[in-house]
């Protein structure tokens, strides 16, 4: 049975916060596709009365994902390496330090635990291959924002943030809606980090085409379209389609 999850925000022919841009290439490989750059982010938990509560911060409209409510983080630097060039240390020292600079916080990377590596679909368009982690911390700490590259933030349930969004008062990007959709299904937050630490983290090659109803969908592994690049392919699915009444998750393959 397909477990779906809908939003409907409403607004023009494209969803809004449907960040893929041109979709027509179809390999690493093709001409002018941009080349994915290395990055990081940490899902901070701490655990609320009513349940997990994540921190989120919302960007800065004149930057890279503009206005958009996201969890600390960012590209990873040179300086983020270790002598070995480990790109999976790279990214946990990227997150903790990213983490410092927009939210004040002194977090170890030794705590984080990985929940899920996202690949976006070839384009031109400027695009982030990103590690992502969560860790738990009392909640109490004081949040410093700079108040430039980041403008407010909040402790929030994830299925608050989903309803929030749903209700086109919060803008999420795909990756975002996607973490907050499986965090929702656990609780305290030591039960998120113990489902990873068991099950492992996702992995997720995102491929994005437009179906036949008009909807640009993002597909990944398992679903029946994701081989073929075609959205209409009957069978399993495993996507998130970005109608331009919001997102729905439709999900036949993967535990979540």
């Amino acid at each position: 049975m397909t477990n779906e999850n809908t939003d409907r925000p409403g607004g023009a022919s494209q969803h809004p916060n449907d960040m893929y841009g041109n979709i027509d290439a179809r390999s690493e490989d093709d001409t002018g596709v941009a080349a994915p750059i290395p990055a990081a982010t940490v899902v901070l938990l701490r655990d609320g009365d009513a349940g997990i509560e994540l921190l989120m911060l919302k960007k800065n409209s004149k930057i890279t994902f503009g206005g958009m409510w996201v969890f600390p983080g960012g590209k990873i630097d040179a300086e983020d390496y270790p002598v070995s060039g480990d790109v999976d240390r790279a990214a946990r020292v990227a997150a903790a330090r990213e983490t410092q600079e927009e939210a004040g916080l002194s977090v170890s990377a030794e705590e984080f635990v990985q929940i899920a590596h996202w690949t976006p679909p070839p384009g031109p368009q400027k695009r982030f291959a990103t590690w992502f982690f969560a860790a738990q911390i009392s909640g109490d700490e004081h949040i410093a924002i700079d108040d430039g590259e980041i403008k407010a933030h909040a402790w929030i349930r994830p299925q608050d943030a989903l309803a929030k969004h749903a209700g086109g008062e919060i803008d999420l990007v795909p990756p975002t809606w996607i973490t907050l959709y499986h965090l929702a299904k656990y609780s305290p937050g030591s039960e998120v980090l113990n489902h990873f630490r068991q099950h492992g983290y996702k992995t997720y090659r995102t491929r994005v085409v437009k179906a036949a109803s008009g909807d640009r969908v993002a597909m990944w592994h398992g679903d029946s379209g994701y081989e073929a690049w075609d959205a209409d392919v009957d069978g399993e699915r495993h996507r998130l389609v970005m109608a331009k009444t919001g997102f729905r998750f439709e999900n036949t393959v993967e535990s979540y």
